[in-house]
């Protein structure tokens, strides 16, 4: 492994756990702990923990914050309303290309608090910086933060039962709403289709959060689970489905993008107003034996398209993707999916696959 990949405050935990280590956007990350399937159905039945902290939290402060992030976001920031609310959104470059997708959230009293994906954290901290130049604000990378998630149906019974002081502040928060509890700050989100907390908290307090949560027999969890999970929740990966070349439109984001006030010209608003949609994000289920991955060539009765993200799902016990089709395509039609130079059957349908931890169609045997 290369040495100058860069390493969580959780590294020797996830070491000394036996997980099998990998590369991922510069930061050697656990894949799973043994199993990458049992920690799936953790999350799915009960509850799972993840280590995110190669995510970047970045603050963003200043008489001009709210102007800076109204150019900055393709979503709206005053649609947030309310304390503590948090609206998923992308940043876009000038030809509407995709630069980030990302969580922003608001506490009263707090800076603006935007969470960027490891990969993109760099360039989206560069980005973020350079535009910053016209506004008088602070683009301030939270460098001493550690983030985990707790993600199932049982993460807030096992995060009071660690944390009983944060109890009342858990019972009430909403979801996609976050709340500060000192130095830490929790959100009820997370990317796996089910319900559960991000928190983030000063690096030198996450070890003890981690041992206390395995203690109380919540599982571990790597990027492989993180993966299936996400995939059959139908939510979008940066670098397949969205990239700095793809419109939010063809990628089915073009809800994150706010258009209704049109004296806010935020950057990428013009390409996004004179661009045609061009595809359509939907879901594909295979209908015989084989694993759908990314790039493979999709063939419908109006043209080609691409799986953007493919895996074997664990809940359903099918290979299901995402996949960039034709405008004309509809959930219920018949495709092909070229894998090893075969033309395998595959049946469009609308996303998410699970939902909840429910099978959101009928998969036939």
């Amino acid at each position: 492994m290369d040495s100058q990949l860069k390493r969580t405050p959780l590294f020797e935990a996830h070491r000394q756990a036996g997980a099998r280590l990998m590369e991922f956007g510069s930061w050697e990350m656990p894949v799973h702990y043994g199993s990458q399937i049992e920690e799936h159905h953790a999350v799915r039945q009960r509850s799972g923990i993840f280590d995110v902290s190669h995510m970047l939290a970045v603050d963003v402060q200043g008489t001009q914050a709210r102007e800076y992030l109204r150019q900055l976001l393709a979503n709206d920031i005053d649609r947030v309303r309310h304390d503590g609310q948090a609206i998923y959104t992308c940043m876009l470059n000038a030809q509407g290309g995709v630069v980030d997708d990302l969580i922003v959230s608001r506490i009263e009293n707090q800076p603006w608090r935007l969470v960027l994906n490891a990969g993109c954290a760099d360039k989206d901290l560069a980005w973020m910086q350079s535009l910053a130049q016209d506004y008088d604000v602070q683009v301030i990378p939270r460098h001493d933060l550690a983030m985990v998630a707790i993600q199932g149906p049982q993460a807030k019974a096992a995060l009071m039962q660690v944390r009983p002081a944060w109890q009342t502040v858990l019972e009430g928060l909403p979801r996609f709403t976050a709340a500060q509890i000192g130095d830490t700050q929790v959100s009820r989100t997370g990317y796996t289709g089910e319900d559960g907390y991000e928190v983030a908290l000063p690096a030198s307090e996450v070890q003890a959060l981690w041992d206390d949560l395995i203690a109380a027999q919540v599982q571990p969890c790597g990027l492989g689970a993180r993966d299936t999970l996400r995939l059959e929740a139908g939510l979008p990966l940066y670098g397949h489905e969205m990239t700095e070349t793809v419109l939010p439109v063809n990628a089915g984001l073009q809800w994150t993008v706010c258009l209704r006030d049109a004296e806010r010209d935020f950057t990428g608003r013009q390409a996004v107003e004179t661009t045609p949609q061009s595809a359509q994000l939907m879901g594909l289920v295979l209908q015989a034996r084989g694993v759908m991955r990314a790039e493979m060539l999709v063939k419908t009765e109006f043209g080609p398209g691409e799986v953007t993200s493919g895996t074997m799902s664990p809940t359903l016990g099918v290979s299901v993707a995402m996949a960039r089709l034709p405008l004309e395509c509809k959930a219920g039609d018949a495709v092909t999916v070229e894998i090893r130079g075969q033309a395998v059957p595959a049946v469009i349908c609308a996303l998410p696959f699970v939902r909840n931890g429910k099978a959101q169609m009928t998969i036939k045997s």
